[in-house]
């Protein structure tokens, strides 16, 4: 333990020498929304790695250097000298392991442990280049997964990491104790920080120096006095594709018919009584809301959580007032991609990239978390605080805003 001390403070030192460098390292990068928000953070990506040729191909498309293949059989040492990088120089590594075992979208096939998947390569990755901080996002269904001998692990303390349950979440959390970083996780909603979107993503925070990281606080609120500070609709980030949006998937007839009779902002439950059970077949008796069966948009409304194609049963994503799904550009819209950003491969390949996306905004704020960490700007400190009551409800409504993260 003495000897990795020894090692840390070394590369500390290192770090410190070149207080200007901000370069990145980004793996699972995919369509590079997490990337891009930290870019406009003041971040500087420095190499993207993905196992997907399209998204490989998207990375190059958009001027990024990529390293394509498998994270199992990729050397970190490969990663730091295609960044021209050495240990405990980026100062920092993004990426989001997949993440179909936890999520809440699909049957959670497979085993929920992490030490059998990508995660652990994502950690591997972790050791051996020893960032000063790294960012790990990933679905919400990660902070109630539990391994098979695990327990749900919702009302895990953020702070603590000296005991651990068997859940997915606190293997992971204990690998990163091991490796000497100090965390912070918890949901974060994209809706909060200016996202047209809502979106809930996990996010996890870490510093090799044990430096004072903190989630990023909300921007956007449903409730504001001013207009720029409230929630974006889906109006403001589509409203310039009205005339012409671009490549497009298409409904199949049958559903079509029936999703013309569903009004702007509606669903399933707004067909004609007499229609209802041959529209939604086999989920008819099954239980749940099924709020994405037969789902027109709200303009006025911030969109639902995006998915890789918008047109599967469950969860259709129809033009508020058109009667076609949401466009390709819609979709980079909305996930607050740059316009002129390019994606390779086919239509869906596209829908694919663009819906596995972070939205820019909240990776943005992710950014500025960690360099105003690094920078030591985040705290105005001062002697005490004048009218206590005041300031701690103002803070608890942030905090609720941050969507379960403190």
């Amino acid at each position: 333990m003495e000897k990795e001390f020894k090692e840390d403070v070394i590369l500390a030192l290192k770090h410190k020498e070149s207080s200007d460098n901000r370069e990145v390292i980004s793996l699972f990068s995919g369509a590079m929304g997490l990337d891009i928000g930290l870019s406009q953070a003041g971040l500087n990506i420095a190499i993207g790695q993905d196992f997907d040729n399209c998204c490989v191909s998207t990375m190059k498309a958009n001027g990024h250097r990529a390293v394509g293949g498998d994270i199992r059989t990729i050397e970190p040492q490969e990663l730091l000298s295609a960044a021209q990088m050495e240990q405990g120089e980026p100062f920092l590594i993004c990426g989001g392991p997949p993440c179909q075992p936890f999520s809440t979208a699909g049957k959670r096939l497979g085993i929920n442990d992490p030490r059998g998947s990508l995660f652990m390569d994502f950690i591997r990755m972790i050791d051996y280049i020893r960032p000063r901080f790294f960012i790990m996002e990933n679905v919400k269904g990660l902070m109630s997964s539990s391994t098979s001998n695990g327990k749900n692990d919702e009302q895990h303390n953020m702070f603590s990491i000296n005991k651990f349950s068997n859940s997915a979440l606190d293997v992971i959390l204990s690998e990163f104790d091991k490796l000497g970083y100090k965390t912070v996780y918890g949901m974060l909603d994209a809706v909060n920080y200016g996202a047209p979107q809502f979106r809930e993503r996990f996010a996890l925070i870490g510093s090799r120096d044990k430096e004072d990281i903190f989630l990023p606080m909300p921007t956007h609120f449903q409730t504001h006095q001013e207009p720029s500070y409230q929630w974006v609709t889906l109006r403001s980030a589509i409203e310039k594709y009205e005339k012409d949006y671009g490549d497009c998937a298409s409904f199949s007839a049958d559903r079509l018919n029936f999703l013309k009779l569903v009004p702007e902002g509606g669903n399933w439950r707004d067909l004609p009584d007499n229609l209802v059970e041959s529209a939604m077949g086999g989920a008819y008796k099954s239980g749940g809301g099924k709020v994405g069966f037969y789902r027109r948009l709200s303009y006025d409304q911030p969109c639902p959580t995006l998915v890789t194609s918008p047109v599967q049963k469950a969860s259709m994503l129809c033009h508020p007032t058109q009667d076609r799904p949401l466009s390709v550009n819609e979709y980079a819209a909305i996930q607050q991609f740059p316009e002129q950003w390019a994606f390779a491969g086919s239509m869906m390949a596209k829908y694919k990239q663009i819906g596995n996306a972070v939205p820019t905004g909240l990776a943005t704020a992710l950014g500025k978390a960690i360099l105003s960490t690094a920078n030591g700007s985040s705290t105005i400190k001062t002697k005490r605080i004048r009218g206590t009551a005041v300031h701690t409800k103002i803070k608890n409504a942030i905090e609720m805003g941050n969507s379960d993260a403190y």
